[in-house]
């Protein structure tokens, strides 16, 4: 998903640098929004992992 967030982040600029800004702008919302749902579920993700090492540590 990081991987889409970087493409649309490259895709916005170089279109913003031909001059294109609806395109630009538009790759640039996709990738922003794609980032930000990459960051929770990378949060989600670290919390889940911790909670496991918790439970694990109370079962011995």
């Amino acid at each position: 998903m990081l991987y889409y967030a970087l493409v649309f982040l490259v895709v916005a600029l170089i279109a913003g640098v031909l001059g294109f800004g609806g395109i630009a702008g538009a790759s640039a919302s996709i990738a922003q929004v794609l980032f930000f749902i990459f960051l929770v579920l990378f949060v989600v993700s670290l919390v889940m992992r911790f909670m496991r090492s918790i439970a694990r540590r109370n079962k011995v």
